[in-house]
């Protein structure tokens, strides 16, 4: 309610992410950003060559301007994943394994990374607990694929008790071991 009352838009963003075997789906989210956020990037990256250069390595701003006030709050407390919660009881997601990412990574996959949709995607994963939003997108991609091919029980209760951890203490950076050991 208060995302309605405090931002004019939608209270649910729904957006086409790639699934298990690379089928796309829709998933939801709370929404964090203002209504015609695309535009005001774009306008963003236009003007600042330092953002610019932010953006293309990890497709993420540390101070993103399209993010409201709410937003910043729901992103860094992770509320804003909740409604996640119906994309794993409609089949689309599972509570761990690989985020969900955009359409438009599938470009900069290797054939090795693209193994990460061998499994279903997750709520959480290997990458969040180490590293999360700090860790660049090659990286997180290696977490991924070490995920897939260690994937059991025991490894899947872990990062639900780290991620768990983590959004309690509000931090970035896991305890997990980004050893990958």
């Amino acid at each position: 309610i208060l995302i309605k009352i405090l931002s004019p838009g939608p209270i649910i963003f729904k957006h086409k992410r790639i699934g298990m075997g690379g089928e796309k789906f829709f998933c939801y989210k709370f929404r964090t950003m203002v209504i015609g956020s695309e535009d005001i990037l774009e306008e963003y990256l236009k003007n600042d060559t330092d953002l610019k250069k932010e953006w293309e390595e990890n497709f993420k701003l540390k101070n993103d301007p399209r993010l409201t006030r709410l937003g910043v709050f729901l992103r860094t407390s992770s509320l804003d994943e909740l409604p996640q919660l119906f994309n794993v009881i409609k089949g689309d997601m599972s509570l761990v394994g690989p985020r969900p990412l955009l359409v438009q990574y599938l470009p900069l996959y290797s054939e090795r990374q693209a193994r990460r949709h061998e499994v279903k995607p997750g709520m959480t994963g290997w990458a969040q607990v180490n590293g999360r939003n700090l860790a660049k997108l090659s990286k997180k991609f290696e977490y991924d694929v070490w995920y897939v091919d260690n994937i059991s029980f025991l490894l899947d209760f872990k990062i639900l008790f780290l991620t768990l951890v983590n959004v309690l203490k509000r931090k970035d950076v896991g305890k997990g071991s980004g050893d990958m050991k």
